[in-house]
Parts: structure tokens; sequence; C-alpha cells
């Protein structure tokens, strides 16, 4: 069995076959789905599909994209989603300096701001980083330590890496690992501790290698921990298990016997 911890079932690429999605992360072995809200209204969708759906949990918070819209309402809402029943993140959120849809003083201020809201309600956070690793290990370092957090789709150096672990963080493995030019990324894959990775697919987005180009969904998840295994010469069992234990760990999800 194994855990994806990221993906974004409430988009709408999922709107004409969600219930068929859900049903091949099933067949393909997948115990829990954590579906992560990037605006205000699609953090209410990925809380609604969790109620519904016995294997979802949702995280809820507001991407760096989309925070030049944020304010007080904002977070009073935001509070409201989080202590519903399985809303199990706040996230994602950081910092993206490669497209900059919000500018950089702003995303990094309401960062700061998403962090002191991860800490008033208890729960662990999701990181967005894209082409700010300097600028958000800084925010991070000014938190208290240690951090109880995942860097998303982590795609820094094995040193950045190292950065992430001394801070307490989690680093969540997505399906760029099985590309064929991903060197960076399979060194950290290979490095890394196993009681601190987690794995994802960040469905729609990034579709490991067999897939490549096509939508992503849950169910390919299983590529992903493939090739983690062959990187570390272990099986594949041992990469679905022990993630499936830090995921839960992480985010306090119940035991496999109750999901």
């Amino acid at each position: 069995m194994a855990i994806d911890s990221h993906a974004h079932l409430e988009m709408m690429e999922f709107d004409q076959d969600r219930e068929a999605v859900l049903t091949r992360a099933a067949e393909a072995g997948l115990e829990v789905i954590v579906t992560v809200g990037t605006t205000l209204a699609d953090a209410e969708k990925a809380v609604a599909l969790a109620h519904r759906y016995a294997s979802v949990y949702a995280a809820v918070g507001i991407h760096p994209h989309e925070v030049k819209g944020i304010n007080g309402d904002t977070y009073d809402a935001l509070r409201v989603l989080a202590r519903q029943d399985k809303v199990v993140a706040l996230g994602e959120i950081g910092l993206d300096y490669f497209y900059e849809y919000s500018p950089r003083e702003v995303q990094q201020r309401c960062f700061a701001e998403q962090l002191a809201l991860a800490g008033e309600l208890k729960l662990p956070f999701i990181i967005h980083d894209r082409d700010a690793h300097e600028e958000i290990l800084a925010i991070l370092k000014n938190q208290p330590l240690p951090l109880r957090g995942v860097m998303h789709c982590f795609s820094g150096s094995w040193a950045m890496a190292q950065e992430c672990l001394r801070l307490g963080l989690y680093l969540s493995i997505a399906g760029p690992v099985t590309y064929k030019k991903a060197e960076t990324l399979q060194e950290v894959a290979q490095k890394m501790p196993l009681e601190r990775m987690l794995i994802e697919t960040d469905a729609p987005y990034l579709a490991p290698q067999p897939f490549r180009g096509k939508r992503s969904e849950p169910a390919y998840v299983m590529e992903t921990a493939g090739r983690i295994a062959a990187l570390r010469g272990v099986p594949v069992a041992e990469i679905q298990e022990q993630t499936a234990a830090n995921a839960r760990r992480l985010f306090a999800l119940p035991a496999r016997s109750q999901a």
C-alpha cells in the first residue's frame, strides 16, 4: 500500500472522470490521497472531496501564484476550512520565482503569514519552492525549530536537501525522479534518509516517464516508488510502506486498518 502525499483532485482536469481516477488509484494499491488546495475556492472543493471519499484527505492554503489577492478575510476563511474534519495540512504555500504571478515581496510576506497560521492551527505545512531555494530557507530558518512540514516536489540539490533535513522537514519526491536527465533529484532520492521521504504525483502535473506529457493521476505514484527503489537497491514494497508510514506520521493520518 502507498500514499500519494500531494495531488490536486479538486482541479477541473478531473471533473470528467474523478470516480474512475479514484478507482484506478485503489486498484494500484493506494490507501490515501492528500488533495491540496491552491486557492480558497479549490481548498473548499478539496475539503468537500475529503468528506465524500474515505481515501481522500485535504490540505488548504493559498499558492504563491495567488497570494496577490490575499486579505484578512482569506485567512479567516482558511481558519474555518482548516478546522474541518479530514484537513491534515496547510498548503500549498511558499515562493515561486519562475513565473512571479505575484510580486516577490508579497509572496515572502504571505509565506511567512501562512507559516504562522499553520503554527496557530497546529497543522503541518506543505511548501512550494520554485527557483527560490535561498529565500525559502531564509524564511524557514526564522521559524521555531524543528519544523513540521514537507518540501513538496523537491527540486533542490543534495546540499539543500541536507539543510531542509536539518530543519526537520520531510522531502517529497515526485514524477521527475523518473526522468533520464534528473540526476540531481535522483541523487537526493538515493542519499536521503528513507524515514524522511514522502512520494507524490502532483497530479494532474508532472506525470512520470511512462506517461510523460499526459495528465498525471495518483495511481502513477507507483512509478515514482519503483524508480526510487531501483536507485536505492531495495524492494519497491519497502519504499511504498515506509513513505506511507511517514505520511501518516506527518499528517496524523489514521492507521492503515482505519484508512
